[in-house]
């Protein structure tokens, strides 16, 4: 049986407002979402579903689906990013993250680490003036002031490309315009990263339209200076069935999200009465838990001159390495303390 995927730009272009036009014909905003982003299988959609989503964009049902085209991810070599929502090659990625959470640290990264590769990234200003964007939009190979001037350096560039942009631009309609424009002019080597420094879209249901990848920050993960704070759980990309991710990978994302869905809820008991307030039998599915977790933060080498830790690549093998090893328990003998902040195992 071929591999079917919703064809998530074509919607980009055709419905600039999705949520609501989702909602006006009585789809869920979370049934699209799940359905760009992967996490509702699109063989397992309802009929009507994708017969109102081809309506919206008006187009056909075949038109809205990609048939026996595997996507490919971009390996980042930040563990939490590539395991739980690896970033799609030619796709659209959000980050959903409210102001100091440390968005602008995963950008600033991810462009320090794309220089290293043969990545050109290109940096479009928002409207207005953002002063916490100082230091970070340095590290784009190319600063943008405006649509036109993007589209002039997007066209003019070869190879593979990463565009950074602000969901101001998704409001003015502006970006869905260039968006077209490129594909029109038959640019397809474009990755697009989409950011709010406004914090609003952690409160609506599809800030950006439809997306490959979600990067939602976690605000307890944060809170606890665990970086970068993505949430293992709400961050997911498209790509989880895809060519990159072998069954190995997707077999170990679901245990170890069921795993760290259950040391949620347990650390909420421990957070308000104690460890003592956990049952035997859930201890070590605790402990474990918290192993996990601390095994996803990272030093970031961007962030060397603030904290005094030299920054940390890890390749994707050896991620699945150290996931598999801590669920197995063959790391219980390390505390959390030494697995927090490191590289590899």
């Amino acid at each position: 049986m071929d591999e079917i995927r919703l064809n998530v730009a074509l919607l980009r272009r055709k419905v600039p407002n999705l949520t609501t036009a989702a909602k006006s014909i009585g789809i869920r905003p979370a049934t699209v979402s799940n359905l760009c982003t992967g996490k509702i299988d699109l063989g397992k959609a309802e009929v009507k579903t994708l017969v109102g989503l081809a309506t919206l964009a008006n187009c056909t049902v075949d038109e809205l689906i990609i048939r026996g085209e595997k996507l490919k991810m971009i390996e980042t070599q930040i563990k939490a990013l590539d395991f739980f929502a690896p970033l799609v090659k030619g796709g659209t990625t959000g980050l959903v993250a409210r102001p100091g959470m440390g968005q602008l640290v995963i950008l600033a990264e991810l462009m320090h680490r794309f220089k290293e590769s043969d990545y050109t990234t290109v940096f479009l200003l928002p409207t207005t003036e953002h002063r916490e964007l100082e230091g970070t939009t340095e590290l784009a190979d190319f600063v943008a002031i405006s649509v036109d001037e993007a589209f002039a350096k997007l066209a003019e560039l070869s190879g593979n490309i990463i565009f950074i942009s602000d969901k101001s631009y998704i409001v003015s309609g502006e970006l869905l315009d260039l968006q077209e424009k490129l594909v029109t002019e038959s640019i397809h080597n474009i990755t697009t990263i989409l950011l709010d420094l406004s914090g609003e879209v952690v409160d609506e249901d599809m800030p950006y339209g439809p997306l490959e990848t979600v990067w939602q920050l976690d605000a307890d993960l944060a809170t606890r200076h665990l970086y970068p704070a993505i949430h293992p759980i709400y961050s997911t990309s498209s790509i989880i069935e895809g060519v990159d991710l072998d069954e190995r990978h997707f077999n170990l994302r679901q245990r170890a999200q069921k795993l760290l869905r259950r040391y949620r809820e347990l650390r909420s008991i421990v957070v308000v009465h104690g460890i003592n307030k956990i049952p035997d039998t859930e201890l070590e599915t605790y402990e474990k838990g918290e192993r996990l977790e601390a095994y996803f933060s990272q030093p970031f080498f961007v962030a060397e001159a603030f904290t005094g830790q030299a920054g940390k690549a890890v390749s994707m093998s050896q991620t699945l390495a150290d996931v598999e090893s801590i669920l197995e328990g063959k790391m219980d003998h390390m505390s959390v303390k030494e697995l927090t902040y490191k590289g590899s195992l």
